[in-house]
């Protein structure tokens, strides 16, 4: 089982976009399981409270509310996730361009969107 270490703007687009290969994925990468840091949750949480976020946010809470959740805390969702990474060696799903820069310094693996359809980027 490959663990997916996501982080807010992955999440909010898994949740709210229809994802094309979503079920072949197992066959693409192997099994993947999506875990959701405690800092994401706290940041989703946070978004919840702007009203244009507020829909897709609640929808992502929801999407998300049997994922795994790891005990990966503090101020900052990228920070903490990079911190992480080094450590571990990790797959990221995320969409920040600056994230995945850095993931990919430090030798984690990226998972993010392309055409609608999920990637992994080494």
């Amino acid at each position: 089982m490959v663990e997916v270490i996501c982080d807010t703007s992955f999440l909010i687009n898994l949740a709210t976009r229809r994802i094309k290969n979503i079920d072949n994925l197992d066959v693409e990468i192997g099994t993947i399981s999506f875990v959701v840091p405690e800092v994401v949750k706290t940041e989703l949480l946070k978004l919840q409270i702007i009203p244009e976020k507020k829909h897709d946010i609640e929808k992502t809470l929801d999407f998300i509310k049997n994922f795994k959740t790891i005990p990966l805390s503090g101020s900052f969702a990228d920070k903490e996730l990079l911190e992480f990474t080094k450590s571990k060696k990790s797959i990221i799903g995320t969409m920040d361009k600056k994230l995945k820069k850095q993931v990919k310094h430090v030798g984690g693996s990226i998972l993010s969107f392309s055409n609608d359809k999920i990637v992994l980027e080494s």
